[in-house]
């Protein structure tokens, strides 16, 4: 049994000083094991993670929520970062970066004009929210997917039971949102056109903004994507697509240029776009994009260079290796080996997910015990595992094979307990938790 008693000690430390460990929901221990998980790491490097105990373990989990997509410390992009930190990362003018990653992202999608950059996926989004009601001069926007943790968002759960469980994340309580916002937020889901007509109908006046993550887990159906266009132009509305989840997993670029044959009016990047260090983008076409002249938007460290040096060095990068190719090699592996493995021992699992970003889920009577279960015992086998897997560019053939010998035999043992009716008792940490909930 692995030794993690200054990782657990730690998160007992954080647990009295951070409300719930982690500002970010995705990385807190209890969504994976609490008191299994080592929470907190030493360095990383490639594919491998090294705990504060010493433990090291090749990472088949969330790659940074994403965010690492080449692998950890990238050589090329650790050394652009260097080399820019050493010449003063800010001052009191702009970095001349701006503009060459603006001319970068609009020659990835020629559709595009202009560029804005913050440094959080969810903040820019609200950016393009902004922009898209001082563009319309109109309030109500329409959805499909998850968007972040901002005002605008939250709104579609103020005076309803969960309209955004069937975006990701359920159980998201809007408490702290003015209640003034309800309404104006309205859920259609994906491939679900019939929905979004008839937010439309509802609102004869127009729209501010239709907003759709490009793909998440299953693919557009033929028209899907055309009528939202159509149903957007009719709304007057501005068509938002949210790339930071499915940006750079397919191509350099948008997943929209795959998966579209339309173009939005803006688009949202962050996560794999400064392999890790903070950036995000904002992309779209000149009429709207200058309405950020008409509105007030402004950060200080929205200037700093480190973000756009990282994503000038990133896409480079990506581009040279078709980065995107890789992963979704990487993914369709996983995805057949999990099905492989499941079919073996005669588990029950549903296997899902854009193939650079995989996820699986058992079918059985306690789901959660039994992910808590195989992290519990992949951590044992030397790798950070959950029912995620997020692709890197760093993760090798061998990784994966190794990877997932041992998940097979996990997934062994997980039909040996769910046979034996002990899978409880097996568990040493807690079981995976669902949705966001208070940390004790």
């Amino acid at each position: 049994m692995i030794d993690i008693t200054q990782s657990l000690a730690l998160q007992e430390r954080a647990k009295k000083r951070i409300p719930g460990i982690s500002m970010l929901l995705s990385k807190r221990p209890d969504m994976f094991s609490l008191g299994v998980w080592p929470g907190y790491f030493s360095s990383a490097s490639g594919s491998r993670v090294t705990d504060l105990d010493g433990n090291t373990y090749v990472d088949m989990s969330i790659a940074g929520i994403g965010a690492n997509v080449l692998g950890y410390a990238d050589p090329d992009v650790d050394e652009a970062v260097r080399s820019v930190i050493a010449r003063g990362s800010s001052s009191s003018l702009l970095g001349p970066e701006d503009v060459d990653l603006a001319d970068l992202l609009c020659e990835l999608h020629p559709w595009a004009q202009m560029a804005l950059f913050a440094r959080s996926g969810g903040e820019a989004m609200s950016v393009a929210v902004r922009l898209a009601r001082a563009h319309t001069r109109r309030d109500v926007v329409a959805f499909c997917g998850y968007h972040g943790w901002f005002d605008w968002y939250l709104a579609a759960n103020v005076g309803t039971e969960n309209s955004l469980g069937e975006h990701l994340i359920s159980g998201l309580d809007p408490r702290g949102v003015p209640r003034g916002l309800a309404g104006t937020a309205l859920p259609f889901r994906y491939n679900q056109l019939v929905e979004l007509e008839a937010i439309v109908a509802a609102h004869p006046e127009g729209l501010a903004a239709v907003v759709m993550e490009p793909i998440r887990n299953i693919e557009p159906e033929n028209g899907f994507v055309e009528g939202v266009r159509k149903l957007a132009d009719k709304a007057g509305a501005v068509f938002i697509v949210d790339e930071i989840s499915a940006g750079l997993r397919f191509l350099t670029g948008g997943a929209h240029l795959k998966y579209f044959g339309v173009a939005p009016d803006m688009a949202v990047f962050s996560k794999a776009l400064g392999n890790g260090y903070p950036i995000s983008a904002i992309i779209g076409v000149e009429p709207v994009m200058q309405a950020a002249q008409r509105t007030f938007i402004s950060s200080t460290n929205w200037t700093e260079r480190v973000g756009p040096t990282a994503a000038l060095a990133t896409l480079r990068k990506h581009r040279a290796l078709d980065v995107g190719a890789r992963l979704v090699a990487l993914g369709d592996a996983v995805q057949a080996g999990w099905t492989r493995a499941a079919e073996r021992h005669g588990l029950h699992l549903h296997v899902g997910g854009i193939r650079p970003m995989s996820h699986f889920a058992f079918e059985c009577a306690d789901p959660q015990a039994a992910k808590a279960y195989f992290i519990q015992m992949m951590l044992e086998e030397g790798f950070l595992a959950s029912s995620l897997y997020y692709a890197m560019h760093a993760h090798s053939d061998e990784d994966v094979e190794r990877y997932l010998d041992a998940a097979d035999r996990c997934f062994g043992r997980i039909a040996e307990a769910l046979d034996r009716g002990d899978l409880t008792e097996r568990l040493r940490g807690k079981p995976s938790t669902v949705g966001f909930k208070r940390l004790t």
